[in-house]
């Protein structure tokens, strides 16, 4: 089957979904951007139908809001939605480092640490975009590799969120390093299979990062 078949095969309105999805990942919308149906329709070649059910679902997901005037346009988040945003990520990346540790493959647990020596490769002297997807590339592997899809699928659309708030907070090269440790230190947990100390270690980090993005919202200087 080739590449074009399998894209036939997957529903338009899903399709249409991942795509806007993967776009707002990539920071290509910002808070407030609007979703034009019509673009968004001839971009992806497709018709408005499965734009606006992508947008509705997009809705539900919490990225997208509607109005009268203006139709679909992407979310901007307050310090309280970010809060809860961290909140939510912290619980639920805890419980994927815990996972991990106590029942990941080797293999698994192997490829992890091959994406945690990409990063130490880049923290130096690297662009703050590089170790941004490289992070990204990070979390989002850990939580595939705790095989419990209720908790992937709760995720995420707060993986989807963090594309909204702006610059990562990984140009600050401290904050870059001070990553680097907090990875190094989850990673060094997980690798001795200790379930406790995995899912400790990556709460820590999910709220440094909210207190670096926090000062950075106010315009502070945030140390990574």
């Amino acid at each position: 089957m080739t590449k074009d078949d399998n894209e036939r095969r997957v529903p338009r309105a899903e399709h249409a979904y991942q795509e806007i999805r993967k776009a707002i990942r990539q920071r290509k919308f910002g808070p407030g951007d609007r979703l034009r149906e019509v673009d968004l329709a001839e971009s992806l070649g497709l018709s408005r139908t499965p734009v606006r059910e992508a947008l509705s679902r997009l809705q539900a997901d919490g990225l997208a809001a509607e109005n009268s005037q203006r139709g679909f346009t992407i979310v901007e988040f307050d310090q309280a939605t970010v809060a809860e945003l961290y909140f939510m990520r912290e619980l639920l990346e805890g419980a994927a480092a815990r996972l991990v540790a106590t029942s990941a493959a080797d293999a698994e647990i192997d490829l992890l640490r091959d994406i945690h020596e990409q990063y130490a490769a880049l923290a130096t002297g690297s662009n703050g975009a590089e170790l941004a997807m490289t992070n990204r590339h990070f979390h989002e592997t850990l939580c595939r590799c705790a095989h419990n899809r209720f908790l992937l699928r709760t995720l995420e659309p707060l993986h989807d969120a963090l594309g909204l708030l702006g610059e990562s907070n990984l140009i600050d090269p401290v904050r870059a390093h001070e990553n680097l440790r907090d990875h190094a230190a989850i990673m060094d947990a997980i690798s001795k299979r200790d379930g406790a100390a995995a899912e400790t270690l990556a709460r820590a980090h999910i709220r440094a990062a909210h207190t670096a993005r926090i000062k950075r919202m106010f315009g502070q200087h945030a140390r990574p």
